[in-house]
């Protein structure tokens, strides 16, 4: 660093702030993609908490109808906000010539998606158990209920009687098989979502891995090239002594043959 070059940064301010320096200035695209990223996963945290308690009621004295279209409606809602947000994820993982801070965001937003997912997922399970657990015990009982109808023994008067309570119950057998054929297509609904966010699931954890495999590399290079460096001052502090040795060496030559040349131009002299 020549001079003029010392000068002049010595007569910069020294108040400078951190984010007034180009160097540290974060991208504002991305800054305001990791905002809105987080903000959406903070409000996935309350579907979730919300979730798992209208689930809780479900197979209970107050599991109703309005409770299962909330818990539709919460499925849902939050599985097209974790597409959402994985994709914005995945472009987050994918910037590039990031800073430290943005790395440090990019982790951050990468294992709260995935805690977040994971949480998700583990409430759609128990969503899914208790749909089949109640489809299931609904499909029985419907079996049960229309079983008496299939007998055919008694007399004509009985045999009457069973007819005209057939009839009158059928509306509600078709009401009833209505529900669990309802409630057999939310299983595959819920189903299918728990097949889609497992492969969003893998693809963000492929790319935090691949990012990992890039930072150990970096980081491999880095140490190769501390190494390196400690290597060649090594060198060059060797190379600085056997020149400091050598130019010694000379001088002691010079000096015996000056005074080699000095007593020879005496004895000259005084012969």
């Amino acid at each position: 660093m020549s001079f003029d070059q010392l000068s002049s940064l010595e007569s910069q301010p020294t108040t400078m702030r951190r984010q007034d320096d180009p160097q540290y200035a974060d991208d504002p695209e991305f800054q305001q993609l990791s905002q809105d990223l987080m903000t959406r996963l903070f409000s996935l945290t309350g579907n979730i908490s919300r979730l798992s308690n209208e689930i809780a009621l479900l197979g209970t004295k107050r599991d109703t109808e309005r409770v299962r279209e909330r818990v539709h409606e919460l499925l849902e809602e939050s599985k097209d906000s974790f597409k959402d947000v994985g994709e914005g994820v995945k472009k987050i993982q994918s910037w590039e010539d990031v800073s430290p801070s943005q790395k440090y965001t990019q982790q951050k937003l990468a294992r709260e998606f995935q805690n977040n997912l994971q949480a998700f997922q583990d409430v759609q399970r128990r969503a899914l158990e208790k749909q089949r657990t109640s489809a299931t015990a609904a499909r029985h009982a419907l079996e049960e209920q229309q079983s008496p109808t299939r007998e055919g023994s008694g007399s004509f008067g009985q045999q009457q009687e069973q007819e005209t309570l057939r009839l009158a119950s059928q509306d509600e057998v078709d009401f009833q098989d209505s529900l669990i054929v309802e409630r057999e297509a939310e299983i595959r609904n819920i189903e299918q979502g728990v097949t889609e966010l497992n492969e969003l699931f893998r693809d963000v954890a492929h790319i935090v891995s691949e990012q990992g495999e890039v930072l150990d590399t970096i980081a491999n290079n880095v140490e190769n090239t501390r190494s390196d460096t400690r290597g060649a001052d090594l060198e060059l502090r060797s190379a600085a002594r056997y020149q400091r040795n050598a130019r010694s060496k000379a001088c002691c030559l010079l000096l015996i043959l000056a005074v080699i040349l000095t007593i020879v131009v005496l004895a000259a002299t005084l012969g």
